[in-house]
């Protein structure tokens, strides 16, 4: 029910009060639809078969008609905050709003230099965009968020419930065992009173996947289809805290023709997500592939879908490598300042990163250059103690041929003494032999 309006009122509201084309409104009344209320829980599927229409045609159908019954709620006159009257403008002060969101709490990460430099953690009731190339844990994190939100509340958590929109088909059921596994071993360590005791009775691995709502789209118009009908499932399960959408990029980047239509379409879909996060206190957190643009003649990887998707999240965070590390950084936030941040992916989920031990890399081909280099290294210190072994025997060769020449020198100098003693001994026979001639 919305607002103080009936809901006789809001089922006898006609086709023809509809902002729609009159193409569709004659093919819908030929199908045999004429209120409101034969048009509500229908899919677009349906609505397609029966009336004839395109999906475009046939989203733009669930819309008008969930415009058309809020704005029947607001001309009865309960459209303000707490039933009064107060017009289209919310009766709520920039106090109120302040102290509604000092009151709500975060999701953490499980990284707590990450919380710290959120402030605790993903906000509630904001809409939070992860970018990162492939490879960096933009999914890693989703899981990890999806089962932190169920933390209960005496452990510092929401202990709500999450829906999860899979558009790429990642999202892994033995992954979100493991991560699951890991933060209910680590809430039991934490038990301290009794209720923390009673908490843990019924915070489980099979409680944990049972409060996690699986949404499988396989192109945007289903992605759009199922926004459309978010609304009344958040309504129906008021403890839902967290909707991610993994991934907003991925079905928004093929078959698109003209890029005006497919801007158009995001930035429906933005305020969809800015009013359900708003109007549902949850957190959107979506996340977001990566392009290259190439501009001054270089090019450099940017989040996909354009600049003006940009405008659309309240926080933007950048998971990429360098090197052998991971980092995230706060690429957006009005109330955050740019920081960057060291994590790593465990077997446990998203984590701190480890100082004292090298983060595991998911890119063997720079361990192998890393492991190249080394041997390259090693082969020129081997080469190097070879050449100064040679060096040395070249060296003591040296000195060897030094000693035989003087030994030879020596040899040549005692010769030389020999002939002289031998030529003074011939010289000393034949003055003896004139002086017996002379006598």
């Amino acid at each position: 029910m919305l607002g103080n309006a009936s809901g006789e009122e809001q089922m006898k509201m006609q086709i023809s009060s509809c902002s729609l084309s009159p193409a569709v409104k004659s093919r819908l009344t030929a199908a045999g639809f004429h209120f409101l209320s034969e048009l509500r829980g229908l899919s677009p599927s349906h609505i397609c078969a029966e009336a004839g229409v395109s999906q475009q045609e046939a989203l733009q159908v669930l819309q008008a008609v969930r415009g058309g019954a809020s704005r029947r709620g607001g001309a009865s006159g309960g459209g303000g905050v707490g039933g009064a009257s107060v017009g289209p403008f919310p009766s709520l002060t920039a106090l109120q709003l302040l102290q509604e969101e000092q009151s709500q709490r975060s999701i953490f990460s499980f990284c707590s230099q990450l919380d710290a430099t959120l402030g605790g953690g993903l906000p509630v009731g904001k809409t939070t965009e992860i970018c990162g190339a492939p490879g960096t844990g933009k999914t890693q994190l989703c899981l990890q968020l999806a089962v932190d939100v169920q933390v209960p509340v005496c452990f510092g958590g929401l202990g709500g419930q999450v829906v999860v929109v899979d558009t790429e088909g990642s999202f892994l059921l033995q992954r979100v065992q493991d991560i699951a596994g890991a933060v209910v071993k680590h809430c039991a360590l934490l038990v301290e009173d009794d209720e923390q005791r009673v908490a843990m009775t019924t915070f489980s691995v099979e409680t944990i996947l049972s409060n996690i709502f699986l949404v499988r789209c396989h192109d945007y118009v289903e992605l759009l289809a199922e926004l459309h009908l978010l609304p009344d499932f958040l309504s129906e399960h008021p403890r839902a805290r967290l909707l991610v959408i993994d991934s907003v990029a991925f079905p928004f980047r093929l078959h698109f023709d003209e890029l005006s239509q497919r801007t158009r379409l995001l930035n429906g879909l933005a305020q969809q997500l800015i009013a359900m996060a708003t109007s549902h206190n949850v957190a959107m957190v979506i996340t977001n592939q990566m392009t290259t643009r190439l501009r001054g003649g270089q090019s450099q990887l940017v989040p996909a879908l354009g600049e003006s998707w940009g405008h659309a999240p309240t926080i933007r965070l950048l998971l990429q490598w360098a090197g052998t590390q991971r980092l995230a950084t706060i690429f957006k936030s009005p109330g955050h300042p740019g920081a960057t941040v060291q994590y790593q992916i465990t077997s446990d989920g998203f984590r701190d990163a480890d100082q004292s031990e090298q983060p595991p890399s998911k890119r063997p081909r720079t361990h192998t250059v890393q492991s190249a280099a080394g041997q390259r290294d090693s082969n020129q210190s081997a080469v190097g103690q070879r050449d100064s072994n040679q060096s040395a025997a070249g060296q003591r060769d040296s000195n060897q041929s030094a000693a035989g020449q003087r030994d030879s020198n020596q040899s040549a100098a005692g010769q030389r003494d020999s002939n002289q003693s031998a030529a003074g001994q011939r010289h000393s026979n034949q003055s003896a032999a004139g002086q017996r001639e002379c006598s």
